[in-house]
């Protein structure tokens, strides 16, 4: 019987540090997104017509103020379910292939867990990043001024071609970028803060530098990807809508066949990444340990 209590409180105890890890995920990715948005905009600028940062900020400044926060809604939304979701299925797949809790997790536990956790946020968010990279694209201003007209062209397709060609357009490459993305993330988030923290630098710092390492060098191995992503999903109807392979050969046309073009945005790209995932990450492990809730691979 004493047994039997000592389970079931332990099995307490964890349904509610992952509530918690799932809570801590979605306040840290929201602050995040708020200062990192402008970025944000410019990069997918030169992601869709291959400017440099100049011509970029440009075109943004004619568009007017009024303008710049347009697209705002989708991003703040997606990236705080995907901060949830993120952080919080990472850490319950975790206990469910750790048979030890008290033991560290492994680097095979903690690619896993994050390849299926970028999964499920991939299945879930591919319709925010779809709207999102339509109400970007100044080209599609007149046709769809706002969310809402993009959601009634969605929804007056068929079953079918409502999630194919509509809501979940791109979802190939949004699966392969966001589990590979979340696999390298997790795997060496940790390792690297663990070590940074024993070499006597301020508490706080160690997280930050983790998630900004980290961020970066994930987000530019699979840049590429988010650009095919954001041509694909800034397609809507008519001849405009390219198959998989067509739009991959339509990008590597249109950014001159060369790969310093296709990653024109990058250096906007190492900014944004350092900001978001070093903010991300210090956030979230400060209000996890501030909680008292400690992961048990730490």
């Amino acid at each position: 019987r004493g047994g039997s209590d000592h389970s079931y409180g332990a099995e307490l105890l964890k349904r509610r540090w992952n509530s918690r890890s799932y809570n801590v995920g979605a306040i840290s990715s929201f602050l995040s997104t708020l200062v990192t948005f402008p970025i944000y905009k410019t990069i997918f600028r030169q992601q869709i017509h291959a400017f440099s940062i100049q011509e970029a900020i440009q075109q943004l400044r004619q568009e007017g103020m009024r303008r710049f926060y347009r697209g705002l809604f989708p991003p703040l939304l997606s990236k705080t379910l995907q901060g949830t979701l993120l952080f919080g299925t990472h850490d319950s797949l975790l206990l469910l292939l750790t048979s030890n809790p008290s033991e560290p997790c492994t680097l095979g536990q903690r690619w896993t867990a994050g390849f299926l956790s970028g999964s499920v946020e991939a299945l879930v968010l591919n319709p925010f990043e779809r709207v999102q990279n339509v109400l970007q694209d100044g080209r599609k201003d007149a046709r769809f001024p706002n969310t809402r007209s993009i959601l009634q062209e969605f929804n007056s397709y068929g079953l079918k071609e409502r999630l194919v060609v509509g809501y979940y357009r791109g979802l190939s490459p949004v699966l392969l970028r966001n589990s590979l993305g979340s696999a390298l993330y997790f795997s060496f988030k940790d390792p690297l803060r663990d070590d940074l923290a024993t070499r006597g630098l301020p508490s706080w710092l160690p997280a930050l530098v983790s998630g900004s390492v980290n961020g970066t060098v994930t987000c530019l191995a699979l840049y590429p990807l988010s650009v095919l992503i954001a041509n694909m999903q800034s397609q809507v109807v008519g001849r405009d809508l390219l198959g998989l392979w067509q739009s991959v050969w339509s990008v590597w046309e249109s950014h001159g066949r060369k790969l310093t073009l296709l990653y024109r945005g990058g250096s906007l790209l190492v900014l944004r990444s350092c900001l978001t995932w070093g903010l991300t990450t210090a956030i979230h492990d400060f209000l996890k340990e501030n909680t008292g809730q400690k992961s048990q691979e730490e």
